[in-house]
């Protein structure tokens, strides 16, 4: 007996939840990569641990081959679904955040190369205090934004725009630092340069996560915002659930 019409609908409804349901935990389980992908390369700094800092390098291609997979996915699930409202928010939302999640790696991998340059001198010549402090932020406000899409929550991914703002007053003072030592210890100019370059890579980290946290909220809200109007524009409440969580309804 041929399936009615309802039940044909109903078929094709729960496939269509189920494919979202697909790339959203794909692009999640490539957020954790991301996440253990810097914090690798942070580790390498603080370690001069040059093999590590190669395979941070090398596992870049891997995330590279993610962030093309997923983004086909989603164009797939667009021209066969012809998604509306929530469910277009989310698969666009995962377009973009699997961008900024490439670029992560992509600044994680620089990061990476300049710790086997630092390896190469041996002792710190300059102190990298400030850029393990701020190393860590980076890794915490990733971690945050990724859980804020796991959570469809909007209003954790507001704090992540807050976060953004202090992690650009501490770069700026740390460029401040890092120019000072090089004015007062000229033979240490190439050390300096290499660590100024590490310290740009953490600020566009930064950057990217931030981005990932307006996608939160585009998802959730239904419209773009930026830094000024993140808080006014965000739906009371918080969201609920973990990282493989349900989709936004349409």
């Amino acid at each position: 007996m041929a399936p009615s019409a309802n039940e044909a609908g109903e078929h094709i409804s729960r496939q269509f939840s189920q494919e979202l349901e697909q790339v959203r935990t794909r692009m999640l389980r490539m957020g954790g990569q991301v996440e253990k992908h810097l914090a690798d390369a942070l580790r390498s700094v603080a370690e001069h641990d040059s093999q590590l800092a190669q395979r941070v390098i090398e596992q870049d291609s891997e995330i590279n081959r993610l962030e093309r997979e997923i983004d086909t996915e989603c164009s797939l699930i667009i021209a066969r679904r012809q998604p509306a409202a929530g469910d277009l928010r989310l698969v666009l939302a995962i377009i973009k955040a699997v961008r900024d999640l490439e670029r992560i790696g992509d600044e994680a991998a620089r990061i990476a190369r300049s710790a086997m340059r630092l390896a190469e001198e041996g002792e710190d010549p300059v102190d990298l205090g400030e850029f393990h402090q701020m190393g860590d932020r980076m890794l915490a406000m990733l971690k945050q934004a990724l859980d804020a899409f796991a959570r469809m929550d909007a209003e954790a991914a507001a704090l992540i725009v807050s976060e953004d703002l202090e992690a650009d007053t501490e770069y700026h003072g740390a460029i401040r630092s890092v120019i000072a030592h090089m004015m007062q210890n000229p033979e240490n100019v190439s050390v300096a340069l290499i660590v100024l370059w590490a310290f740009r890579s953490l600020e566009r980290i930064g950057d990217h996560a931030e981005n990932i946290s307006e996608h939160v909220a585009y998802m959730v809200i239904g419209v773009n915002v930026d830094r000024g109007d993140f808080l006014s524009r965000k739906r009371p409440g918080k969201g609920s659930g973990k990282r493989s969580g349900k989709q936004p309804g349409k």
